[in-house]
Parts: C-alpha cells; structure tokens; sequence
C-alpha cells in the first residue's frame, strides 16, 4: 500500500497513532525519534510501560491512580474527610493538587455523561460515591467536571441526585474557560476557581 513504512516501523506509527491526542504525523514523529535512540533508552521506555501496567491501579476508595489501594490521599489523616472533590479523571486530581488550596478527599468518576458516546450515568463511579456519602460524614461534594457540554450534563445530573442528602454541592468558579480540560489550567486560574466555588 502506497505511503505506508514497511513492517514493525508502520507497526510502531500505527500504535503511536491510537494514543489519545496523536495523529498519524506525530506517531511517525515519535516513531523515527525512537529509531534514533540508543537500545537502552528504547528499553527504558518499554520497561516503564509493563512496570505500569503490572503495578498501577485503581483506588478502592476514591478510583484514583495508585501502586497501593487505599492511596495516599485517601490514607492522609491530615486531610479534610468532610469535603470530596469529584473530577472526571485521574489526571484531574494532579491538576488539582498541584494548586495547593485543596486538602479534602477525591472521588473519580471515571468520565462523563455523554449520549453520543454512549456513557451514562451508569458507567460511571456514581454508586461508589453514595456508599462513601452514607457514613454521614461527607458536608460538601465539590464537582470539579471539566467546563464542556458532557461536563455540564453530568454535573446537572449529579447535583439533582446529591440534592435530597442535605449535602452541600458546589462547583469551581468562573475563570475555568468553557471547552477546555482541567489538565490543561494552570496552577493560578485552577487553584482561583477551587476558592471561589459556588453552590449549585
């Protein structure tokens, strides 16, 4: 087939190329630069990705990323167990945490409501967080989503399921641009928006 490489390095641009936010000329970009490398560097990288997948997991509390379940944040006393964050991701709770205005828990959702991929309300982590809600000790449930159209739907249905709890629901403030992913905010506009979050 004409405009394709030959064997494993038209494998390799293909793999690179179903990763989340790589098209087809960054694939052969990563693709060539690995070509370059020397043999241990290429081995690094293909030992880092099996020690991942062999030691990383999920969270039994809270879902977030971790080598050990219950994770760090949810085993820190220090922290706030009376307000949960609720973001859509793993990588949302780094985002958030490297503000430094946050000390309560996390919940993850595991992503968002949206029909025309179809996830609903029943794909995500939604049951696991009304059991952690049931000890009564959980006062306010920040929903930290990002500010998009399956962000707002989520957020919207969650709020209507929290209301009849007598929890406190807030979510970010303003500053947090529409469309964008919370990974993406920077420290300054993130840790802003966690302070000025605002009742639902």
């Amino acid at each position: 087939m004409a405009g394709t490489y030959d064997g494993a390095i038209q494998d390799l641009i293909d793999s690179f190329a179903k990763l989340p936010g790589i098209g087809p000329k960054g694939a052969q970009r990563i693709a060539f630069h690995l070509l370059g490398v020397d043999r241990q560097s290429a081995q690094d990288l293909a030992d880092a990705i099996i020690t991942v997948k062999e030691k990383v997991r999920f969270c039994e509390i809270c879902g977030n990323v971790c080598e050990t379940s219950p994770c760090p944040i949810c085993q820190d006393p220090r922290r706030d167990r009376s307000v949960i964050c609720l973001v859509e991701e793993p990588k949302d709770v780094m985002s958030i945490e490297r503000t430094g205005e946050y000390r309560g828990l996390y919940h993850v959702l595991g992503g968002a409501i949206d029909p025309m991929s179809n996830v609903g309300p029943g794909d995500l982590r939604i049951p696991e967080l009304l059991q952690r809600l049931k000890s009564g000790e959980v006062k306010e449930i920040i929903l930290a989503l990002d500010p998009n159209i399956e962000g707002e739907a989520t957020t919207t249905y969650l709020a209507r399921l929290l209301d009849p709890l007598e929890i406190t629901v807030t979510r970010l403030a303003s500053g947090l641009p529409v469309g964008s992913d919370l990974e993406y905010a920077d420290e300054i506009t993130l840790g802003r928006a966690i302070s000025g979050r605002r009742a639902v």
